[in-house]
This record gives C-alpha cells, sequence and structure tokens, in this order.
C-alpha cells in the first residue's frame, strides 16, 4: 500500500454509496428541511438552486469502498481513514490500537478499516487507546463503540467540555495541560495544546517518526474554510495556529475533514488565503463608506450595519474568490462568510478602525 494515498484520478468518480456517504456525513449541519413534528419542508427545486465552481480534481480524495470509507498508509504503521467528508486515524503497534478522533460519520467503518489492515498486515486489530483531538462531537462522537476498557486521551479542558455539554461521549481517562508524550507498544505521539483556536481544548497531534501533523478544524486541505471560517472560536488563535503548524516537522497533514491528506504546500495555500482576506477586510473598511446606508435605513441600525457590511464583505471577497477559484475548492461557497469573522475579528480583537470620539 502506497504512503500518503491523497488525490483521485478522474476516474474514480463517487458512486452511490459514497455520494450518500459523503451526505449523511454533513451532520454538523442541522436538518433544515425537517420541521417540528416531523414534517417535510418543501423541497427545493434544483432549477433555483445557485451554481458554483466546478471543485478542482486535485481538491479530491480516493474512491471510497462499498462500505462508504477508504483507508491508506499515511507512512510505515500509521493510517488514515475518510469517509470523504470526516478523517480519523490509526497507529497500529506491538500492544493494539491508537485511535485518533472516532467520527460519529465514519462510525463503524472505523473498526472495520482497522481491521482491514490488521488481516494484510497481521497485527492486532484491538484497540487499546483513543486520543481525542476536542470535544466536538463530529469528531469524537463514536468513541462509545470500542466500549470501556480503552484509554481515552484529550486535553484538560476536552474532560471539563464534554462533562458540562456531552454526556454520550466516554470522557478522557489521561489528561494534559500543555504537552503529553504518549508511549504505546514502541510508538511515539507528541500531544501538545498551544492556545485555544477552532476550540479552546483544540491540540497539535505529532508523530514526529512518521512525519505526521493532525490538526483538526483548521485547514482543510485543497478546500476554503467551511462555513464562518471553520466555526472557529477563537479566531486570532486558529490564525496562529496555522504558523504553529509549520514550525512542526512534518511531510504529511491530517486535517480532519474531507477527502485527502494534506501537504505543506497546502498549509501555505491556506495561510496565503487567510493572509489575503485580512488585507481585503481591512481595505474595506476603509474604502466602503457607510454613509448611503445610515442614510437610507435612518433608525433601522440593524438594517443599517447589516447592508453596510455586506458591501465591505463583497469588496474583501470578491477578489479572493477570483484569485482562487480553481485552486481551492468551494471558494465561492464560504469564503464571505470567513470575511466576517475576519472582518468581526480585526475590528474587535484588533480595534482596526476603531475612532475613539472627540
Amino acid at each position: 500500500m502506497p504512503e500518503g494515498d491523497a488525490h483521485v484520478t478522474p476516474d474514480s468518480a463517487l458512486n452511490r454509496r459514497s455520494f450518500l456517504a459523503r451526505s449523511a456525513a454533513i451532520t454538523a449541519v442541522p436538518a433544515a428541511t425537517i420541521l417540528a413534528g416531523g414534517v417535510l419542508a418543501q423541497p427545493a427545486s434544483a432549477d433555483v438552486l445557485p451554481d458554483y465552481a466546478p471543485i478542482p480534481p486535485s481538491a479530491l480524495g480516493p474512491a471510497l469502498n462499498a462500505q462508504g470509507y477508504f483507508v491508506g498508509r499515511v507512512r510505515k504503521n500509521l493510517y488514515w481513514v475518510t469517509d470523504g467528508t470526516y478523517q480519523a486515524a490509526f497507529l497500529t503497534t506491538r500492544d493494539g490500537v491508537v485511535l485518533f478522533d472516532a467520527p460519529p460519520t465514519i462510525g463503524n467503518n472505523l473498526q472495520r478499516a482497522i481491521d482491514q489492515i490488521a488481516a494484510s498486515t497481521r497485527v492486532s486489530n484491538r484497540v487499546t487507546h483513543i486520543v481525542y483531538s476536542h470535544y466536538h462531537a463530529d469528531h469524537v462522537g463514536a468513541s462509545s463503540l470500542f466500549g470501556r476498557g480503552v484509554v481515552r486521551v484529550g486535553h484538560v479542558e476536552t474532560k471539563r467540555l464534554l462533562a458540562r455539554d456531552n454526556d454520550a461521549v466516554p470522557l478522557p481517562d489521561v489528561t494534559f495541560e500543555t504537552r503529553r508524550t504518549l508511549r504505546v507498544g514502541g510508538e511515539r505521539i507528541d500531544l501538545a495544546w498551544h492556545g485555544a483556536n477552532h476550540s479552546p481544548d483544540n491540540i497539535f497531534i505529532h508523530l514526529p517518526d512518521h512525519d505526521t501533523l493532525m490538526l483538526v478544524d483548521i485547514n482543510l486541505p485543497g478546500w476554503a474554510p467551511y462555513d464562518s471560517f471553520n466555526v472557529n472560536e477563537d479566531v486570532p488563535g486558529s490564525i496562529a495556529a496555522a504558523a504553529t503548524a509549520m514550525s512542526y516537522r512534518w511531510r504529511h497533514f491530517i486535517g480532519g475533514h474531507m477527502g485527502r491528506l494534506g501537504t505543506r504546500d497546502d498549509m501555505v495555500v491556506y495561510q496565503q488565503y487567510v493572509s489575503d482576506l485580512i488585507d481585503g477586510v481591512k481595505e474595506a473598511v476603509v474604502a466602503v463608506d457607510p454613509t448611503p446606508f445610515f442614510t437610507r435605513y435612518g433608525n433601522n441600525s440593524w438594517a443599517a450595519v447589516q447592508t453596510y457590511q455586506a458591501a465591505q464583505l463583497d469588496y474583501a471577497a470578491a477578489p479572493v474568490i477570483e484569485k482562487y477559484t480553481g485552486v481551492l475548492a468551494a471558494v465561492d461557497v464560504y469564503t464571505a462568510s470567513t470575511a466576517f469573522m475576519l472582518l468581526e475579528s480585526v475590528r474587535l480583537d484588533q480595534g482596526f478602525g476603531s475612532q475613539i470620539h472627540p
């Protein structure tokens, strides 16, 4: 099995099973088509749905199998699993398997993937450890499938947040605050917390002997960020996380989402995309005149602010969308919402454009 399987060929199109797996994977998005009481909303007509730019082939990963997953080698005895939208990874050792995250959309396919590799490499298929990247249910919600006899590892804040918000996910048995090195079956796994980013507890998972870094929900290789800058809870921390990631030694990147692995070049493109948007947002703060909006809407402050900010976002996002179309998948889908998060960050976190009344 080749290392770092990452890209697809044009003939590896998704079959119907793969399409359904991808569709089911978007569990983080509310089921907007279902109303209270179980009544289905009127389905949208394809004729009125918007058109978007084609997805670059370089953004797509390997085809899924009949069960709706792909498993491949990252390097040596480190493997990754994807359903085309979510990702997990696992490390086979002489003492058992270390699993990194347990997305519910992959669910029981995690064990199937482990079984597949164990059978072909003649190693144990027993999961002994699960490392949580962070507390969000879309990444750890299937942890309970592996029972109670597993050592679960996570940040101290992961344990606190799970205990507060989600009693369906088993709490970490082993926690750490800043750094911890796990040694399991002769293998080394370095865990580190460098401050809040996507979430307050999101950690860096580094496997130095496998030239791999796993950092979830920051850079989604080949794709523009998801809605509202990946719904990052700490925007400055999320921007800084990419630079911190580049300070590590790695060749292979596991971002937690979409269908392929990442490279250092992917991280460079992501950083430039964010930098370009920040530059555009700052230009928009200066260039877009608020006067027409507040004149038009008078004492309806929210209408004035909404339309004013919409003009700012269009000013900032339009050239970035044009630049990265064909480079990053779906750049025309969520870039405006990412620009909004960056606009609010430069305005509120940095105070850019703020004026003190004389």
